[in-house]
């Protein structure tokens, strides 16, 4: 799954156009390098978003096409 489209359905992110610029910003890493949008996402791979001064470290459990709200949060767990 691309990387934007995690991004949005995971919710870390809310909208997949806010994930795209903060990836083509810089602002998100995948297992240590700055990441694309289009980035290959899988079980095990570790996410880092910064906004602003806060970083947000997160490892995939689940990769998913869609999701319910409240199933959103069983795809990453915080590291």
């Amino acid at each position: 799954m691309r990387l934007d489209k995690y991004l949005k359905v995971s919710r870390l992110i809310k909208r997949r156009t806010v994930a795209n610029e903060a990836c083509d910003n810089g602002r998100v890493m995948l297992n240590g390098k700055v990441a694309r949008a289009s980035a290959d996402v899988k079980v095990g791979d570790r996410i880092e978003i910064t906004f602003g001064n806060k970083t947000v470290c997160v490892e995939v459990l689940q990769v998913q096409d869609s999701t319910k709200k409240e199933m959103a949060a069983e795809m990453y767990k915080y590291c």
